[in-house]
């Protein structure tokens, strides 16, 4: 039986800090959290039942519905009517386009289909300072390094620059990452066993230099559009640095706020 996290504590004595309540819901939660980034259950596969999961935390069954609920609202799982609820994977319909933001300005991304992907570069390097600073990782670590363009109906339409942090995406190949035809992040799931759960992105407008204008077909000096994203896997330890420059005449960036 896994064990929980105490949930109270006595008064602070001294200087030392006073530990925060933590509802019993979010200590099932942290624990379902565990199994996850432990690989005990797949992306894909179907979790325990809430009954099961209740006799195995020994909690209510309403404890859990709780804890699942907030994870399922975090697209981390997927209740399916009649079924069960199984870990989310980017292969599903409804969590592939979670983090792809570009949309067409005539049609939606369903009627677009898949870019196609141009690997340029695919490489281990030593991670510079900054890139291992956002990566959590030391100068000088291994990282993947994958400069990309992405076209869509044979226009080039985003460049990208990727950096992979070296030990979890060991064996990465340009052939690997051109060839497959789902999302890259589902890639990384059913290859390398990382799942992305969230990510932080900054945007600013960027004038194209001669070698972004040439990959992207466009005049140099051309508006373009640049996202810096930082993705995390569970736990919140970030596992991709992206930094992306998007063409919008024939597309536009859109985000949902709730």
């Amino acid at each position: 039986m896994a064990h929980l996290p105490s949930s109270s504590a006595g008064p602070a004595t001294g200087d030392a800090p006073t530990p925060a309540f933590s509802p019993l819901y979010q200590q099932i939660k942290a624990l379902i959290l565990e199994s996850l980034q432990a690989g005990e259950w797949k992306p894909g596969e179907a979790i325990p039942s809430e009954m099961e999961l209740a006799a195995r935390f020994r909690v209510s069954q309403g404890t859990v519905r709780k804890a699942i609920d907030e994870l399922a609202a975090e697209n981390l799982l997927l209740r399916r009517q009649g079924k069960g609820t199984f870990v989310a994977t980017h292969s599903e319909q409804q969590v592939r386009y979670r983090f792809l933001k570009l949309m067409p300005d005539a049609g939606d991304l369903a009627s677009e289909g898949q870019p196609q992907r141009e690997v340029l570069e695919c490489r281990r390097v030593r991670a510079p300072a900054e890139v291992a600073r956002m990566l959590a990782l030391r100068a000088g670590d291994a990282v993947v390094q994958v400069r990309r363009v992405l076209s869509f109906g044979t226009v080039p339409t985003i460049l990208e620059d990727l950096w992979l942090p070296g030990a979890p995406f060991k064996g990465l190949t340009a052939q690997q990452m051109a060839g497959y035809h789902g999302p890259t992040y589902a890639m990384f799931e059913v290859e390398f066993g990382v799942r992305m759960v969230r990510a932080e992105e900054k945007i600013r407008a960027v004038a194209a230099d001669a070698t972004q204008a040439e990959l992207l077909q466009v005049p140099r000096h051309t508006p373009l559009l640049s996202v810096e994203r930082v993705a995390y896997t569970y736990n919140d330890a970030p596992m991709e640095l992206r930094r992306g420059l998007y063409r919008t005449d024939t597309h536009h960036y859109r985000n949902d706020l709730n």
